[in-house]
């Protein structure tokens, strides 16, 4: 019989990440789960079992079953964690006083470590609080540490007594400065690891299936096969098939290359022909295909799908799709690039793996850089690559039905090789989140973030991206708390970028300006102040005919001053061709300052070799002097 309550809490159903990077589902309990809970019961060790129950209890009785299925969502409340349609976990409380609920956990062994206990306690008790609870109690044998430390190590106020070989404990629940620092980092280190897990890939499968949608896993073959990655390549479909000399394999000597030669790529039909292990599943197939194929990757050990751009169908049918194969990754325990993904970039211990149909890549750097749509991650790419702008990490999460920008910030939280952070996004699903984990990130890299699309509009009917819903000056002012440097487009945003990437972070306002052309310097001056920035005296004006001699004296003494914090070197070439040795000149006062130099070159843009010094330093040029201001 059901108890009379609340409504079924459907808002307390969400996607999990746990301390090894996997993913579940919790939810509130069902009549319906009583099977499956036998089934979880029965698995337990009798262990587990006494802890749980404080007696042996090889099977529940009915009566068991149904007491422990059928809830009201109020006083008697239970979440379950899934993975692949079965229990794995169980967190319930019972009120026993207005204010105070008895809290038990069930954890299956072959989990217990994971961290399930943990999201099980911080989803209990949001629950607990949202319907009046205050207090969480628990009796607890002596030798159940694991539960004793998943109450401790959640930053709750724990108190415990000790009477008749029972541990009682006892700890409000209130959310706590120190509770809600340990969910932010558990949550913080699950997301990097879970991205850490597509990134750093060993073996990488490529799936080619259906005339539209295998161009872009082909294209992405191709792409991959021509670095240096060395980790284990599998292509599966029948157009790879006596198309790639299997033997063959790069030398893995290029830079950012792995220890050796990747072995001989493999050629399935099928997906189902494939037993080798596989961290990585990118997809070029049909959306009916997808769920199979997520559910055939995680039987292979797979991390993580990339579902690259497909056909175009109508919109309930896309929708429908997409529930369907992100419904199979929840099962599957796996992460979700996609749908409609342009790839991912990433240097890790297997060499560069450049999972993308992109025909051209930019070199390997220090930028981070996260889009959603395909068209968006072509325009950047290219972008990036006329700069001479290196990346790290590329990330194209096209409709962000799993992974979004958060995961990539998470990530880059803890990478040290990233040294600046690139969003450029179409939609914001959750700006609370994005404020507080951009602004962790920020207080070690600059975060740059282009915000484009409907934000806070109507939504489109069909639309399949997650949408913001706060109106624009909201998100703005978001960004503003979170320390991200926000750009109007691109342009600006690479601007920055290679700013940051390439030279110390000015230490003030004062802006010193040295260029052979008077007009450029009053021009640099006075869009400086206008932009709130301090003119560190006059412009050096040299002759129009001025050269590498004449630049690199001025610079030397620029270098002796003491009254700039940045530097702006305007250099046209008016009497002739462009000197060099000029470019060689401003790269060797970048280094011997150690403060922000930036150039503004006829010619040159991005991080051109010319502006390279003998440290291996790269001024960045910019196009005109008021992007470099």
């Amino acid at each position: 019989m059901a108890d009379d309550g609340a409504p079924y809490p459907a808002h307390w159903e969400a996607d999990v990440v746990l301390r090894d990077g996997a993913t579940m589902r919790i939810r509130p309990i069902r009549p319906d789960d009583a099977a499956a809970l036998q089934r979880f019961h029965v698995r337990q060790s009798p262990e587990s079992t006494y802890f749980r129950f404080f007696a042996p209890l090889a099977r529940l009785s009915d009566a068991d079953l149904d007491r422990l299925t059928v809830v009201d969502h109020r006083d008697r409340v239970a979440l379950v964690l899934v993975s692949g349609g079965e229990i794995v976990a169980v967190g319930r409380y019972d009120r026993v006083t207005p204010d105070e609920a008895e809290v038990a956990f069930n954890v299956a062994d072959a989990l217990q470590g994971r961290g399930l206990g943990s999201v099980l306690l911080e989803h209990l008790a949001a629950a607990a609080r949202e319907r009046g609870v205050r207090r969480f109690v628990a009796d607890v044998l002596p030798g159940n540490a694991r539960m004793i430390h998943v109450f401790r190590d959640a930053g709750y106020d724990v108190r415990q007594a000790y009477e008749d070989g029972v541990l009682s404990v006892a700890f409000e629940i209130d959310p706590t400065e120190r509770s809600l620092a340990v969910m932010a980092e558990r949550e913080r280190r699950a997301e990097a690891r879970s991205m850490a897990g597509l990134l750093a890939a060993g073996s990488v499968a490529v799936v080619a299936e259906g005339e539209v949608e295998a161009a872009a896993a082909e294209a992405t073959a191709r792409r991959l096969l021509a670095g240096d990655f060395t980790g284990q390549v599998h292509l599966v479909g029948p157009a790879f098939v006596g198309a790639v000399p299997v033997g063959d394999a790069p030398s893995g000597s290029g830079p950012g290359s792995g220890s050796g030669p990747r072995p001989p790529t493999s050629v399935r039909i099928r997906l189902e022909d494939l037993d080798a292990a596989v961290d990585l599943l990118v997809a070029g197939a049909p959306a009916e295909r997808l769920p199979a194929l997520v559910t055939r990757a995680a039987a292979l050990g797979t991390h993580g799908v990339v579902v690259l751009p497909g056909a175009r169908t109508d919109a309930d049918a896309a929708a429908h799709h997409q529930e369907a194969v992100l419904r199979a990754a929840r099962d599957a325990g796996v992460r979700l690039v996609g749908p409609e993904s342009y790839g991912l970039v990433a240097s890790g211990p297997h060499g560069r793996l450049t999972a993308t149909p992109a025909t051209a890549l930019p070199p390997a750097g220090a930028v981070g850089v996260f889009c959603q749509s395909a068209a968006a991650g072509v325009s950047l790419l290219q972008a990036l690559r006329r700069r001479g702008l290196g990346i790290g990490t590329f990330l194209s999460a096209g409709h962000r039905a799993d992974l979004s920008g958060n995961d990539a910030l998470q990530y880059w939280t803890q990478d040290p090789g990233t040294r600046v952070a690139c969003v450029y996004l179409e939609s914001i699903g959750n700006p609370r989140k994005f404020t507080h984990v951009a602004r962790t990130l920020a207080a070690r890299v600059p975060v740059v973030a282009v915000v484009s699309g409907a934000t806070g509009q109507a939504v489109p009917p069909g639309h399949r991206v997650r949408t913001s819903r706060e109106p624009r000056r909201v998100l703005e002012e978001l960004l503003r708390q979170a320390f991200v440097i926000r750009a109007e487009s691109t342009h600006e945003m690479l601007d920055v970028a290679q700013l940051v990437a390439a030279q110390p972070t000015p230490r003030g306002r004062r802006v010193a300006v040295l260029t052979n052309s008077g007009s450029l310097g009053s021009l640099v001056a006075e869009i400086a102040r206008a932009r709130g920035l301090a003119a560190a005296g006059e412009p050096v004006h040299l002759a129009a005919g001025a050269g590498a001699p004449e630049y690199g004296e001025a610079l030397e003494a620029l270098v002796a001053r003491g009254d700039w914090d940045a530097l702006v070197v305007a250099y046209v070439p008016l009497l002739g061709e462009r000197d060099p040795a000029v470019g060689r000149a401003v790269a060797a006062a970048a280094a011997a300052s150690g403060r922000t130099t930036l150039a503004c070159v006829l010619g040159l843009h991005g991080l051109p070799e010319e502006l390279g010094g003998a440290d291996g330093g790269r001024v960045p040029a910019y196009a005109t002097v008021e992007d470099a201001v």
